[in-house]
């Protein structure tokens, strides 16, 4: 199934295989299975903030295990440095040379596990890797893996001993979900399944790294109008003029807004953007981007963020065709 020949249908019965298995693990979250689905072939990250206990890190484990890719999980804490995330040079009394060991960032999958744990120092690490894909140490770049997906876990609850993320770490991510927790029926379901053994364990990979990187090809050329980008426009534009936001959308959001639209087009079967593709990844794409011009709830309560989000989505028009 080469890149060329790929139809929208094939490319949907691929990757509706990959999230199939993964729902043998996460138990009725969909929305989650998508979430992460898109950040892999969008080329993005994604910041997973919840309570424990929900589900984040078994969410990275089961996409990783259903490409075959390679996982490694960061435990961030306050002692870590940036040395054990991108690696070091280690002298050889040999060869009497300075060798490279890599860190734990050199994976398909890296799990920042409660990244807001360590200092902004070592937070730092992960920013040239995230966007440039490759880190640099003693004046030598190395190059990640490919795919690469960070995904990163934060606790949005237990603020002691932790550092917050700067915005130039958090506009590295493509989008920020919650998992949530699990309905009734899942929970029962999870329980049953787990009492006598682990269904990560058994989980096996149904494509290969080759047939994920076909796929993220497949979503590079997906196709978007030029009044589809206008409106992509728009919606980060009017964040940067809205009055109860003191920092707007930047420029990379709105190029990671028309990535992960192009990946949403994908997963439903089709070869091209719709205004519905963005106005429903406007949310979780930028709402982690965007600072309120008065840091507390509004009148009825609810985030400032969101609520300006959402009048710009009623306010800015949607094109009548694309």
């Amino acid at each position: 199934m080469s890149e060329t020949r790929m139809s929208p249908e094939q490319f949907r019965a691929a990757t509706e295989q990959v999230a199939a298995n993964m729902r043998r693990v996460i138990d009725g979250k969909d929305h989650a299975i998508q979430t992460a689905l898109i950040a892999l072939l969008a080329e993005g990250h994604l910041l997973v903030e919840d309570v424990p206990g929900v589900g984040k890190t078994v969410l990275a484990r089961a996409l990783a295990a259903s490409i075959h890719a390679e996982v490694r999980r960061i435990q961030f804490t306050p002692d870590l440095l940036p040395g054990d995330v991108t690696g070091v040079s280690v002298f050889n009394p040999v060869s009497r040379t300075f060798d490279f060991t890599r860190g734990a960032v050199f994976a398909n999958v890296v799990i920042a596990d409660e990244i807001n744990r360590s200092s902004p120092k070592t937070q730092s690490a992960l920013l040239e890797a995230m966007e440039e894909r490759q880190v640099s140490v003693d004046g030598h770049s190395h190059a990640l893996p490919s795919p690469f997906l960070v995904m990163a876990t934060q606790n949005p609850l237990e603020m002691d001993g932790t550092y917050a993320l700067p915005e130039a770490q958090l506009d590295r991510f493509m989008m920020r979900m919650s998992m949530g927790y699990p309905d009734a029926d899942a929970e029962q379901l999870m329980l049953r399944q787990r009492d006598t053994a682990n269904p990560l364990a058994e989980l096996r990979p149904v494509i290969d790294l080759d047939g994920v990187a076909r796929l993220i090809a497949f979503v590079r050329h997906v196709h978007i109008s030029p009044v589809v980008e206008r409106y992509a426009v728009a919606l980060a534009q009017a964040t940067r003029a809205h009055g109860s936001l003191r920092l707007g959308a930047s420029p990379r959001a709105t190029l990671q807004l028309v990535r992960a639209a192009k990946a949403r087009a994908a997963l439903q079967g089709r070869a091209f953007v719709i205004p519905d593709d963005i106005a429903s990844l406007v949310r979780p794409v930028f709402a982690h981007r965007l600072i309120p011009a008065h840091r507390h709830a509004s009148a009825h309560g609810t985030d400032p963020v969101l609520d300006a989000l959402h009048e710009i989505v009623q306010r800015v028009a949607v094109p009548a065709s694309a």
